[in-house]
Protein backbone atom coordinates (compact mmCIF):
# COMPACT_ATOMS: atom_id res chain seq x y z
CA UNK A 1 0.00 0.00 0.00
CA UNK A 2 2.80 2.43 0.87
CA UNK A 3 4.44 1.70 -2.47
CA UNK A 4 1.22 2.75 -4.18
CA UNK A 5 1.13 6.05 -2.28
CA UNK A 6 4.76 6.76 -3.16
CA UNK A 7 4.01 6.06 -6.80
CA UNK A 8 1.12 8.53 -6.69
CA UNK A 9 3.42 11.22 -5.35
CA UNK A 10 6.22 10.48 -7.79
CA UNK A 11 3.96 10.50 -10.83
CA UNK A 12 2.06 13.72 -10.09
CA UNK A 13 2.89 17.34 -10.72
CA UNK A 14 4.23 19.01 -7.57
CA UNK A 15 3.85 22.56 -6.38
CA UNK A 16 5.19 24.18 -3.24
CA UNK A 17 2.42 24.64 -0.72
CA UNK A 18 1.69 26.40 2.56
CA UNK A 19 -2.09 26.18 2.78
CA UNK A 20 -4.50 24.62 5.30
CA UNK A 21 -3.63 21.02 4.41
CA UNK A 22 -0.43 21.35 6.45
CA UNK A 23 -2.26 21.99 9.72
CA UNK A 24 -4.99 19.49 8.84
CA UNK A 25 -2.48 16.71 8.22
CA UNK A 26 -0.50 17.62 11.34
CA UNK A 27 -3.63 17.41 13.54
CA UNK A 28 -4.61 14.12 11.91
CA UNK A 29 -1.12 12.70 12.55
CA UNK A 30 -1.24 13.61 16.25
CA UNK A 31 -4.68 12.02 16.68
CA UNK A 32 -3.53 8.91 14.83
CA UNK A 33 -0.45 8.54 17.07
CA UNK A 34 -2.44 9.05 20.26
CA UNK A 35 -5.04 6.52 19.15
CA UNK A 36 -2.18 4.05 18.84
CA UNK A 37 -1.17 4.80 22.44
CA UNK A 38 1.97 6.82 21.71
CA UNK A 39 3.10 9.33 24.33
CA UNK A 40 3.48 12.17 21.82
CA UNK A 41 4.21 15.77 22.64
CA UNK A 42 4.06 17.22 19.14
CA UNK A 43 4.10 16.35 15.45
CA UNK A 44 6.14 18.68 13.27
CA UNK A 45 5.75 19.23 9.54
CA UNK A 46 8.77 21.02 8.12
CA UNK A 47 8.06 24.06 5.94
CA UNK A 48 11.07 23.36 3.72
CA UNK A 49 11.75 22.70 0.03
CA UNK A 50 10.55 19.10 0.41
CA UNK A 51 7.00 20.10 1.35
CA UNK A 52 4.79 19.62 -1.70
CA UNK A 53 1.18 19.01 -2.56
CA UNK A 54 0.12 16.98 -5.57
CA UNK A 55 -3.40 17.44 -6.94
CA UNK A 56 -4.64 13.90 -7.49
CA UNK A 57 -8.48 13.98 -7.85
CA UNK A 58 -9.06 10.22 -8.08
CA UNK A 59 -10.16 7.37 -5.88
CA UNK A 60 -7.85 5.19 -3.82
CA UNK A 61 -10.02 2.13 -3.36
CA UNK A 62 -13.42 3.58 -2.49
CA UNK A 63 -12.00 6.79 -0.98
CA UNK A 64 -11.92 9.94 -3.12
CA UNK A 65 -8.59 11.75 -2.81
CA UNK A 66 -8.20 15.30 -4.08
CA UNK A 67 -4.55 15.79 -3.17
CA UNK A 68 -1.42 14.21 -1.66
CA UNK A 69 0.77 16.21 0.74
CA UNK A 70 4.30 14.94 1.34
CA UNK A 71 7.45 16.18 2.99
CA UNK A 72 9.62 15.86 6.08
CA UNK A 73 8.64 16.04 9.71
CA UNK A 74 9.20 14.60 13.16
CA UNK A 75 7.43 13.06 16.11
CA UNK A 76 8.43 14.86 19.30
CA UNK A 77 8.36 12.88 22.54
CA UNK A 78 8.63 14.41 26.02
CA UNK A 79 12.21 14.29 27.36
CA UNK A 80 13.33 11.94 24.58
CA UNK A 81 14.92 12.09 21.16
CA UNK A 82 12.47 12.93 18.39
CA UNK A 83 11.85 10.58 15.47
CA UNK A 84 12.91 12.38 12.28
CA UNK A 85 10.84 10.99 9.40
CA UNK A 86 9.18 11.75 6.09
CA UNK A 87 5.42 11.57 5.66
CA UNK A 88 2.60 11.22 3.17
CA UNK A 89 -0.91 12.53 3.77
CA UNK A 90 -3.93 11.83 1.55
CA UNK A 91 -6.75 14.39 1.65
CA UNK A 92 -10.37 14.41 0.49
CA UNK A 93 -9.93 18.18 0.43
CA UNK A 94 -7.40 20.56 2.00
CA UNK A 95 -9.12 20.45 5.40
CA UNK A 96 -10.06 16.77 5.53
CA UNK A 97 -7.22 14.19 5.61
CA UNK A 98 -8.20 10.56 5.16
CA UNK A 99 -4.81 8.88 5.63
CA UNK A 100 -1.41 9.74 7.13
CA UNK A 101 1.74 7.62 7.22
CA UNK A 102 5.26 8.24 8.53
CA UNK A 103 8.02 6.91 6.28
CA UNK A 104 11.77 6.29 6.69
CA UNK A 105 13.96 9.32 6.06
CA UNK A 106 17.56 9.11 4.89
CA UNK A 107 18.79 12.63 5.71
CA UNK A 108 17.91 12.72 9.41
CA UNK A 109 19.68 15.33 11.54
CA UNK A 110 20.64 14.13 14.98
CA UNK A 111 21.02 17.64 16.39
CA UNK A 112 17.42 18.43 15.46
CA UNK A 113 16.38 15.08 16.88
CA UNK A 114 18.02 15.90 20.21
CA UNK A 115 16.71 19.48 20.49
CA UNK A 116 13.09 19.25 19.29
CA UNK A 117 11.90 18.96 22.87
CA UNK A 118 13.00 22.02 24.82
CA UNK A 119 13.72 19.87 27.89
CA UNK A 120 16.69 18.34 26.00
CA UNK A 121 18.22 21.55 24.71
CA UNK A 122 20.42 22.10 27.73
CA UNK A 123 21.63 18.48 27.74
CA UNK A 124 21.79 17.55 24.07
CA UNK A 125 25.21 15.89 24.44
CA UNK A 126 23.81 12.96 26.38
CA UNK A 127 21.14 12.46 23.72
CA UNK A 128 23.68 12.75 20.90
CA UNK A 129 26.04 10.26 22.54
CA UNK A 130 23.16 7.79 22.77
CA UNK A 131 22.37 8.33 19.07
CA UNK A 132 26.05 7.77 18.27
CA UNK A 133 26.05 4.44 20.13
CA UNK A 134 22.94 3.34 18.23
CA UNK A 135 24.32 4.45 14.85
CA UNK A 136 27.68 2.75 15.45
CA UNK A 137 25.95 -0.45 16.57
CA UNK A 138 23.72 -0.55 13.49
CA UNK A 139 26.69 0.12 11.21
CA UNK A 140 28.70 -2.56 13.00
CA UNK A 141 25.99 -5.14 12.28
CA UNK A 142 26.00 -4.20 8.62
CA UNK A 143 29.80 -4.35 8.52
CA UNK A 144 29.69 -7.89 9.90
CA UNK A 145 27.18 -8.97 7.25
CA UNK A 146 29.17 -7.39 4.40
CA UNK A 147 32.40 -8.88 5.80
CA UNK A 148 30.93 -12.36 5.49
CA UNK A 149 30.01 -11.60 1.87
CA UNK A 150 33.55 -10.34 1.16
CA UNK A 151 35.10 -13.30 2.96
CA UNK A 152 33.19 -15.70 0.70
CA UNK A 153 34.92 -14.06 -2.28
CA UNK A 154 38.43 -14.50 -0.89
CA UNK A 155 41.28 -12.63 0.80
CA UNK A 156 41.58 -9.95 -1.89
CA UNK A 157 37.91 -8.98 -1.41
CA UNK A 158 38.39 -8.86 2.37
CA UNK A 159 41.42 -6.57 1.97
CA UNK A 160 39.49 -4.21 -0.31
CA UNK A 161 36.56 -4.22 2.09
CA UNK A 162 38.73 -3.33 5.09
CA UNK A 163 40.50 -0.61 3.10
CA UNK A 164 37.16 0.87 2.08
CA UNK A 165 35.95 0.95 5.68
CA UNK A 166 39.19 2.50 6.97
CA UNK A 167 39.12 5.19 4.29
CA UNK A 168 35.48 5.96 4.99
CA UNK A 169 36.22 6.54 8.70
CA UNK A 170 39.09 8.84 7.75
CA UNK A 171 36.72 10.72 5.44
CA UNK A 172 34.05 11.01 8.13
CA UNK A 173 36.45 12.49 10.67
CA UNK A 174 37.98 14.84 8.09
CA UNK A 175 34.56 15.97 6.87
CA UNK A 176 33.43 16.81 10.39
CA UNK A 177 36.66 18.79 10.83
CA UNK A 178 36.00 20.55 7.51
CA UNK A 179 32.52 21.55 8.62
CA UNK A 180 34.17 23.38 11.49
CA UNK A 181 31.91 22.19 14.28
CA UNK A 182 31.82 24.97 16.85
CA UNK A 183 31.11 22.69 19.81
CA UNK A 184 31.61 19.08 20.87
CA UNK A 185 27.86 18.54 20.50
CA UNK A 186 27.94 19.63 16.86
CA UNK A 187 30.91 17.38 16.15
CA UNK A 188 29.13 14.38 17.65
CA UNK A 189 26.05 15.28 15.60
CA UNK A 190 28.15 15.34 12.43
CA UNK A 191 29.62 11.92 13.22
CA UNK A 192 26.15 10.49 13.89
CA UNK A 193 24.69 11.88 10.67
CA UNK A 194 27.51 10.57 8.48
CA UNK A 195 27.48 7.19 10.23
CA UNK A 196 23.76 6.86 9.58
CA UNK A 197 24.29 7.78 5.94
CA UNK A 198 26.99 5.12 5.63
CA UNK A 199 24.65 2.50 7.08
CA UNK A 200 21.88 3.56 4.69
CA UNK A 201 24.26 3.25 1.72
CA UNK A 202 25.35 -0.22 2.82
CA UNK A 203 21.86 -1.66 3.18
Amino acid sequence: MKALFLALVASSAFAQYDGPAVQSCRDYAIKDLKRAGANVKEAVIEADRNLFISRYTRKVGSQFVSSVLSGNGSIVYPEAAAAELSFICLLADDKHPVFFAWLPRQDTRSLAQCTRDESLRGKSRQCLEMQQQIAESELGQLYAERFQEANARGEAAVARYRKSNDEWRQYRDAECDRQGATSEERRIACIVDLTRRRAWDMQ
